[in-house]
């Protein structure tokens, strides 16, 4: 039996992920007859049926699924093994929150393009944790405290650093402060991670007022921004807001006991160069940021 040639794997591959010739034939930018062809003599050269033609589309056989499997298998490592040899045209698919994104990535991406023009680097904002299997996923960005996951590699970025910030004409107005009870009894602004709640639990303290809550940190730095209160934020995403004047840091959180950014990755699978280019530039900005915050 002489071995398929890979363009009819190709089509294979994509009319068995559509069951349809047609949307096949849109992907690989063909021609449905062309894909129904290559797909009959691949069948031929095998000597078994792959699919069942049914009036509104296509049906894998038993064989035809067990073919499929490992055929998407092969293809997807001869793309990935393609693209490792070709960096300048590597996607980079990095997965992190979206106030990690809002507040610290989307500010720097600009130097990243000006450094690097040779890698397309794709931002994914979501609280969902990556799997780095099915979702496309490269790198990611977590804040918590490792392990992440069995198969998964994590290097610290840097501590959260809790930080109270509130904007400079409420600063302007507040008494001195210098520890967490001085807080109770000023407006107080918190995320879906409830730093004030869990710091107060901690150390015995209730708010004189009810918390204002938002489910992203960002939203609610922002309303510390505009004069809404005081929130509770990590110090990493209040350097760029600190630096133009819409926030001041009132006190820092300098408990040791406190979770961090992690870089996260598969164990065992080497970054591209690419993804090394990506790595090394996200801890030299982390770092820069981590000394700006003093």
């Amino acid at each position: 039996m002489r071995l398929p040639n890979l363009n009819a794997l190709k089509m294979f591959d994509a009319a068995a992920r559509h069951l349809n010739f047609r949307l096949a034939a849109e992907e690989l930018n063909l021609t449905q007859g062309a894909v129904a062809q290559q797909v009959r003599g691949l069948e031929a050269d095998l000597g078994l049926q792959l699919f069942t033609r049914q009036p509104r589309g296509l049906a894998l056989t038993r064989a035809g699924r067990d073919y499929h499997t490992p055929i998407r298998r092969a293809l997807a490592t001869i793309e990935e093994a393609t693209r490792s040899l070709r960096p300048e045209n590597t996607r980079i698919t990095l997965s992190v929150t979206p106030a990690l994104a809002a507040k610290w990535l989307v500010p720097r991406l600009g130097s990243f393009a000006a450094s690097h023009p040779e890698i397309d680097l794709q931002i994914v904002a979501t609280e969902g944790l990556a799997d780095f299997r099915g979702d496309g996923v490269d790198l990611a960005i977590r804040q918590g405290r490792a392990p992440f996951g069995r198969d998964l590699e994590s290097t610290l970025l840097a501590t959260v650093d809790l930080c109270a910030i509130c904007s400079p004409d409420r600063a302007a107005d507040l008494p001195p402060v210098d520890k967490l009870q001085d807080f109770t009894g000023h407006p107080l602004i918190q995320d879906s991670h409830a730093h004030w709640e869990n710091l107060f639990a901690e150390s015995g303290l209730k708010p004189r007022h009810r918390i204002l809550k938002f489910n992203q940190t960002a939203l609610a730095m922002d309303a510390a921004a505009n004069g809404q209160g005081v929130a509770m934020a990590p110090g990493l995403l209040t350097v760029d807001d600190v630096a133009r004047g819409r926030l001041v840091v009132l006190w820092r959180d300098t408990s040791p006991d406190q979770s961090g950014y992690h870089l996260v990755h598969p164990a065992g699978k080497k970054p591209t160069p690419a993804g090394r280019a990506v790595i090394d530039w996200i801890k030299a900005e982390m770092a820069r940021s981590s000394a700006d915050q003093g």
